[in-house]
């Protein structure tokens, strides 16, 4: 149903942008790809606005000719969501990258979605303000796209994801016209939340061209503490008890033991002890205002942990010894894909089931001869599953796989979890939509599509069941 790219619309797309339409192999190359895998998907030309004008004049100009356009920003998006798997405009927004206003006064933030999170969360800083979102790629993803992934990372768990901070969108259709979805306030109660709708959408109904973002004040003080388990199950299991406990840490992240080797390794000057019989460890931050509570919510957690079998609790001592900890946590996906070809599934279940996901994952690989590393927030239930692919043969890893990870997927539905927690849904999860949605329910999701996107150019071939 797509046309392919002309000269003549080389040629408009040349006269609009100038050097900022790119066609060389070298380009279609360097944007074929994301984080997903070793996949790639060539553009026929690659697009690098500047202004909302310039978004609307492409989009109108691709809808009326039938040209697929992939909207992209840093890349880093591990569902293949800026995959151009049609070919056609892939639209780079990362010349979207300037915070625009900080208001102090109502705590709110105006961004364009091509800045670094890591870096609007530095801006923000500097006036006492706090953007919590914080996802392991923060140094180099893009606002943009945390809104189009729904976004969450190690402090979701106190502070919530990205959409419990966006107030509001400027959005361009794929018709071309351009759109607030609401308002900037903190409450909204008229008609449709258009806004929440957008979020997490991948990149589907409209692009997003202005963002304005909710802060909150910036937390003074935090502890944190490294806990070893001789038993990754009991890791897991520790995790609601800490919450039933009534304490809220603003990070608790597992990690299996090859998890944690492979990412120190990467990691100069990381001298954490790793013994033999070590199968897990957890890493727990809270975080507040006044040292006292803090010292009381570490010593209720060590109270918990007391009844579980592990092994010196590592408290950080200095910034130094914290960054390191954390750096070894973010390290881990880049450590673990370095080993082997992989595939990473975004498993979500209720905290309580963790264990019994946990021991799910290691039955399946033991029946389908694959080896898995497992790492994640532990204090969301979002465990990431990096399966490796290791000495499979090529048949078993492309026949057999997609069977053994769909018989994972029904485990995480009867546990009352769902298909991704943060990673979305994008190209490589779709064909798993059905086990969570019924016929009914994925054609309301894609008559909504159809609203915003009659001639379905924007971001093709994604989310949806082929």
């Amino acid at each position: 149903m797509y046309n392919s790219i002309s000269s003549e619309d080389i040629n408009y797309f040349s006269d609009l942008l100038q050097s900022r339409c790119l066609f060389s192999d070298e380009h279609k190359e360097t944007y074929s790809r994301d984080e997903t895998e070793d996949l790639s998907y060539h553009p026929e030309v690659v697009l690098k606005p500047n202004s909302t004008s310039e978004i609307s004049q492409i989009l109108k100009y691709c809808n009326n000719k039938l040209i697929p356009v992939t909207p992209a920003g840093a890349r880093t998006g591990l569902s293949g969501g800026a995959l151009p798997i049609h070919g056609g405009v892939l639209l780079s927004m990362e010349l979207f990258n300037k915070v625009i206003e900080i208001d102090e006064q109502n705590s709110q933030v105006i961004t364009e979605p091509g800045v670094i999170t890591e870096e609007l969360q530095n801006l923000v800083k500097e006036k006492g303000l706090f953007y919590p979102p914080d996802p392991a790629s923060k140094g180099s993803c893009f606002i943009g796209g945390n809104i189009a992934e729904n976004s969450g990372g190690p402090k979701a768990v106190k502070y919530g994801v990205t959409s419990d901070y966006v107030l509001n969108l400027e959005i361009v259709l794929p018709n071309g016209e351009i759109i607030w979805t609401g308002a900037n306030v903190l409450k909204n109660a008229t008609a449709y939340n258009l806004t929440q709708l957008i979020v997490g959408s991948e990149g589907t109904l409209g692009i997003v061209s202005k963002i304005v973002l909710k802060l909150i004040p910036h937390p003074t003080r935090d502890m944190l503490m490294l806990v070893p388990f001789y038993d990754a199950e009991e890791a897991c299991k520790s995790v609601a008890a800490i919450f039933n406990e009534g304490i809220t840490p603003s990070g608790l992240e597992f990690m299996e033991r090859d998890a944690l080797i492979l990412s120190q390794k990467m990691i100069d000057g990381s001298s954490i002890e790793i013994k033999e019989n070590h199968e897990a460890h957890l890493l727990i931050e809270v975080d507040g205002f006044e040292e006292e509570q803090l010292m009381k919510e570490c010593e209720k957690i060590m109270e918990v942990l007391s009844n579980f079998d592990t092994d010196e609790i590592l408290f950080a001592d200095n910034e130094a010894q914290k960054n390191t900890l954390w750096s070894l946590r973010r390290k881990v996906g880049e450590a673990v894909k370095s080993k082997s070809i992989y595939k990473e599934e975004d498993t979500v279940v209720p905290r309580y089931h963790l264990p019994s996901l946990l021991k799910e994952i290691k039955s399946i690989g033991n029946e389908f001869g694959f080896e898995s590393i497992c790492y994640g927030h532990a204090g969301d239930g979002n465990l990431h599953v990096n399966i490796l692919k290791g000495s499979l043969s090529d048949e078993k890893w492309d026949k057999e796989l997609p069977e053994a990870i769909r018989k994972l997927f029904k485990k995480v539905k009867e546990l009352g979890g769902t298909l991704s927690g943060e990673h979305g849904i994008g190209l490589v999860q779709k064909e798993y939509m059905d086990i969570f949605f019924s016929g009914q329910t994925i054609d309301l999701m894609k008559n909504i599509k159809k609203i915003f996107d009659p001639n379905c150019i924007l971001n093709p071939g994604k989310i949806f069941p082929d």
